[in-house]
């Protein structure tokens, strides 16, 4: 295979952007290559937000934000509160404060971070929603989850899409660590769950 030409390098190297109807909130977003579905919003992501109670006053975190579809969503949708974006991934760090910026969010932001290890212990959330990743192993999701109880207040939820595959294991780790576990929606190739504290 020939090597690509300066011209298509450069295109490459552009932002991609696009505009999206979440929650009945109309947001602009630019990404790029090596962000998690850089082109559209990907299926899970759409199907939880379908499902997600957003509460006003809501103190959210979005967990693996990426660009920031999830939070800056939430954001809009909870005008009172606020929503706290993290990721691992500097760069989806850098286009989720961009896209808040953009899209006029002041009560949205992002910071690095892996999972909530670097998170004020004393920072505590009404709401924690995350798209999990489907290939990382049992004892991360159990640290991950343990963490976002500790973070939560009493009576605050957590809200998950997983591939459906998952949705068993999510079962017995939301009991195990909440004590408790609700179906909010299957489809073919994704589940949402919640827990409550």
């Amino acid at each position: 295979m020939a090597p690509l030409d300066r011209n298509t390098i450069d295109r490459l190297r552009q932002d991609i952007h696009f505009s999206e109807t979440l929650n009945g909130h109309t947001l602009v977003f630019h990404t790029t290559w090596g962000i998690f579905s850089p082109r559209a919003i990907d299926e899970g992501t759409r199907l939880l937000l379908e499902h997600l109670e957003i509460r006003e006053n809501d103190r959210a975190i979005d967990l693996g934000c990426g660009y920031g579809p999830l939070g800056l969503t939430i954001a809009k949708s909870a005008p009172q509160g606020e929503c706290l974006m993290v990721d691992k991934d500097f760069v989806a760090v850098e286009y989720a404060n961009a896209n808040a910026a953009r899209n006029h969010i002041d009560n949205a932001s992002a910071m690095l971070s892996d999972g909530l290890k670097h998170i004020d212990r004393q920072q505590k959330f009404t709401l924690a929603v995350t798209n999990l990743p489907a290939k990382t192993s049992n004892e991360h999701y159990y640290l991950f989850f343990q963490d976002i109880y500790e973070h939560l207040e009493p009576g605050g939820r957590i809200y998950v899409v997983v591939i459906s595959g998952l949705r068993q294991f999510i079962k017995r780790a939301f009991i195990e660590v909440f004590g408790n576990h609700k179906k909010i929606k299957q489809s073919k190739n994704y589940t949402v769950a919640m827990a409550t504290k």
